[in-house]
């Protein structure tokens, strides 16, 4: 399935998947990928770097926002196939390995069939790898704080909760935030729209991720590129509180 790749500032990308959001950002012939959707999502994946220009090949870095199936489906896949090394948050490092595994099992997804789009959801997961093995051998923690110096110069954010090691991506210059699966703009098993906070059943830690929007209201920006959902414009301060206060 192809994937729809939407230029959002100079050398940056936001790509939707069928279900889930990845980020180009592009300098010369270099590439920094922010995320990789799932196992299923791979052609499309491919697919967007062509469109941008690019290839696997030229990929300098991957970066992951957070382990889980929906955003780390290919990581393994370049890292692997051209050397292309992974980099996660610390806390992430062992999850992306698969030490352990922080996502909604079937028991979670069962409880929750009752609400609206989730049984589709599940659906459409499982046929895009949802439940796959996708560990990444050998990850490795971001190489500083930041901005790091590859293509975007992106800053890594920690805003744990989602998962224990989560990460959104500051960039500066582009103004934008990426802000991975703490704050997105919508989903199949979400009735809302605009900034809001995952339905409950998907966070680790729901407390830690309704804190960690206070961090994303301080980075400043005025284009939020979220893990679901579309390309929000405004400033993401104001969209962080928005979702803040529906998560209440």
């Amino acid at each position: 399935m192809r994937a729809a790749v939407r230029q959002v500032a100079d050398g940056t990308y936001l790509v939707h998947g069928p279900n889930t959001n990845w980020v180009i950002l592009t300098e010369g012939d270099a590439v920094t990928l922010i995320d990789t959707g799932y196992p299923g999502d791979r052609e499309g994946l491919l697919g967007s770097l062509a469109a941008v220009g690019s290839s696997a090949e030229a990929v300098t870095a991957v970066l992951i926002t957070h382990a889980h199936n929906d955003h780390l489906g290919s990581a393994e896949y370049l890292s692997a196939g051209y050397g292309t090394p992974v980099y996660t948050h610390t806390a992430e490092v062992p999850h992306a390995r698969r030490d352990f595994l922080h996502q909604a099992g079937v028991g979670a997804v069962l409880r929750n069939g009752w609400r609206p789009g989730v049984l589709p959801w599940a659906a459409n997961a499982l046929r895009r790898g949802g439940t796959a093995d996708v560990a990444v051998t050998a990850p490795e923690p971001f190489p500083g704080p930041g901005p790091l110096d590859l293509p975007g110069r992106p800053v890594p954010v920690h805003t744990p909760g989602h998962t224990a090691g989560h990460c959104a991506f500051h960039l500066p210059d582009a103004g934008a935030v990426v802000s991975g699966d703490a704050l997105v703009s919508g989903h199949p098993t979400s009735r809302v729209e605009g900034p809001q906070m995952l339905t409950d059943m998907f966070h680790h830690e729901r407390a830690t991720a309704v804190a960690s929007l206070d961090v994303l209201a301080e980075l400043d920006g005025d284009l939020l590129l979220p893990g679901h959902g579309p390309l929000h414009r405004g400033p993401v301060g104001d969209a962080a509180r928005l979702a803040r206060e529906r998560a209440q």
